[in-house]
């Protein structure tokens, strides 16, 4: 995939797996903008600061003119309902819906023909662990705001979205049950992801709009019952 005189543009991508897109697409040749709160040679800000989206905006539009992708990847915040405050969940909110509502906004007068929006959502848009709600209300949310941005975008952006698994940051490579309970049979890696996104964005994608996909080794399409398959389910004391 060739990426040649495209700009990219990428939220938390400074670390994780937007670290990881960001090198990809650089490899193919794109011209990469990053915002992240992590200090660093890239546009340092707050995603949940509407300041800073417009100056992020206008600084991209300066240096290139247009937008040819927004890989919208920057982490909300996790808390559940035990300890979340009111605060925190909007800040989450902030960050994993309204700043890629926004920045969408403010880079649509400036995207490129052919020009493609990458959501990165979680498998926890559609399951959950106990005490996650600020992350999974905002993974649900942009997942949602996917198909909506898709429709109202319609012939001049694609909008699509990932919703990973269990991806390992640090490329560790897991043995014994963590790596077996996954029907692709391993904990999945950045480029898991990274090899998507630059695929969403090429013109090998170009009948893909509005889609969520899933990556997450299986994990979701696996049905778990107390005694089958070896799985057991051990209750807490006072249940």
């Amino acid at each position: 995939m060739d990426f040649k005189d495209k700009v990219a543009v990428i939220t938390g991508g400074a670390q994780g797996i937007g670290r990881c897109i960001a090198e990809e697409f650089q490899k193919a040749g794109a011209t990469v903008c990053v915002i992240d709160r992590q200090q660093g040679s890239h546009f340092v800000g707050d995603l949940a600061d509407k300041r800073m989206l417009e100056e992020f905006a206008k600084e991209v539009i300066g240096k290139h003119g247009h937008v040819d992708y927004l890989i919208n990847n920057a982490l909300p915040l996790m808390k559940g309902i035990a300890e979340c405050s009111y605060e925190e969940f909007q800040y989450a909110l902030s960050v994993g819906v309204t700043a890629p509502f926004y920045l969408a906004k403010l880079f649509a007068p400036h995207f490129a023909e052919g020009a493609s929006i990458v959501n990165i959502s979680s498998s926890r848009d559609r399951m959950s662990q106990p005490q996650t709600e600020s992350y999974t209300a905002a993974k649900g949310g942009i997942a949602a705001l996917t198909h909506a941005l898709a429709v109202s975008l319609a012939g001049k952006v694609r909008v699509n979205s990932i919703s990973p698994g269990w991806i390992d940051t640090a490329y560790t490579v897991y043995q014994g049950f963590d790596a077996v309970q996954q029907p692709a049979g391993r904990v999945g890696n950045p480029l898991d992801i990274a090899n998507m996104v630059l695929y969403l964005c090429s013109d090998m994608a170009g009948f893909i709009t509005g889609e969520n996909i899933c990556i997450d080794g299986g994990m979701t399409r696996q049905m778990i019952y107390h005694g089958d398959n070896g799985w057991t389910l051990k209750q807490k004391e006072g249940l």
